[in-house]
């Protein structure tokens, strides 16, 4: 199974956070361009053991690293049965050192969980559920494809919040029709939520996906920088990445240190990581899809453009001092700018992002 690039560890490796891809859906989402499959009756034994055997070979491989997240994306991985994650966390358990405390999150769709499995869940180790609400309006969920109602999204919030886990919610802004003030609406309702964290992410267009062959009357780019601003006006959760907002202290840890450059291996198909061992940059793909060294260079990049999303920025790693262009940034303070640790978008800088890492990079 395991065929594909050659890695030699000769020591321990540096931690490594886990990304788990669960692929199951009831259905597929109108928006959706992730891997996932839509079905009625998974193989959750066959995938079970995929997973597992996965989990073992980089156990193994990198000599038991510390694992200070672990991620359960999808998908739906809410669908998943009790045992097949007991069994999944205890691999993890078994061939890694899960460190104390460590953050282990489930994404879930409302209606996919009941009180029973949650606390089943919970109690073999989920401290944070993200939950994919997407909008609170029965009939805009419809148009969407989701097969919940908003009321099942305040079910499932409610039961988690009163577990005394962490808890975030998605939302989707931007959808035909959309206006600065139903953004701010939707704002006012996440306030009255209690939550810690969310997500707001723009509805994007993808190919091949049915919003993709529909000619959809989207908000024009003006107003959808407007939307983009009157969030962080309108929600009581600061902003700490471009489409996340939380209250200090209950930022995602798993994306943090993703997108601050930390190691990551990706487990199962569709699942994607960036492994180190021995000071060697690796790409990676789950069920052994992709297994490649990266140069210093190509991944000094890629942390530029995942730490540049957040308001803390990218850090400045030998290597990233490397890539970029000190004099462009220092003559450009009103959209960037940078210190001994790290280079930061300003809020203006955040609007012209894209623009901004393609100058800023050599």
């Amino acid at each position: 199974m395991f065929s594909r690039g050659t890695m030699t560890g000769t020591m321990k490796a540096a931690p490594h956070n886990i990304y788990i891809h669960v692929p199951f859906c009831m259905s597929k989402c109108n928006y959706c361009a992730f891997y996932s499959q839509a079905c009625a009756t998974p193989d959750w034994d066959g995938f079970t053991r995929k997973i597992c055997t996965e989990i073992k070979y980089w156990g193994e491989k990198m000599m038991a690293p510390n694992v200070p997240t672990v991620f359960f994306g999808g998908g739906t991985p809410s669908l998943m049965p009790v045992k097949t994650f007991e069994k999944i966390m205890s691999a993890i358990r078994q061939y890694f050192y899960l460190i104390p405390n460590a953050e282990i999150t489930l994404e879930s769709n409302p209606g996919t969980l009941s009180q029973t499995k949650l606390n089943d869940l919970v109690q073999l180790g989920v401290n944070r559920l993200s939950t994919g609400v997407q909008r609170l309006n029965d009939e805009q969920l419809q148009f969407l494809g989701r097969k919940h109602t908003v009321a099942d999204a305040y079910r499932l919030l409610e039961s988690a919040q009163n577990m005394g886990i962490r808890v975030s919610a998605d939302l989707i802004y931007g959808i035909p029709n959309d206006t600065v003030n139903d953004v701010i609406q939707m704002c006012h309702a996440v306030n009255q939520m209690g939550i810690t964290h969310c997500s707001l992410y723009e509805l994007t267009i993808e190919p091949n996906t049915p919003f993709g062959k529909m000619n959809l009357d989207m908000p024009d780019n003006e107003t959808m920088a407007q939307m983009y601003l009157t969030i962080a006006d309108n929600l009581n959760l600061p902003r700490y990445e471009v489409s996340n907002y939380a209250t200090p202290g209950h930022e995602c840890r798993h994306n943090q240190n993703v997108w601050d450059g930390m190691p990551y291996i990706g487990i199962g198909t569709g699942a994607a990581g960036r492994i180190l061992q021995d000071g060697q940059w690796y790409e990676q793909m789950g069920n052994n899809e992709i297994f490649t060294p990266i140069s210093n260079k190509a991944r000094a990049t890629e942390q530029i453009i995942t730490g540049m999303r957040t308001k803390r920025g990218c850090q400045l790693t030998e290597h990233v001092k490397n890539v970029i262009n000190s004099d462009w940034i220092k003559s450009n303070p009103q959209h960037v700018q940078i210190n001994d640790e790290r280079v930061w978008a300003t809020d203006a800088g955040m609007l012209i992002l894209d623009e901004l890492i393609t100058k800023m990079v050599l």
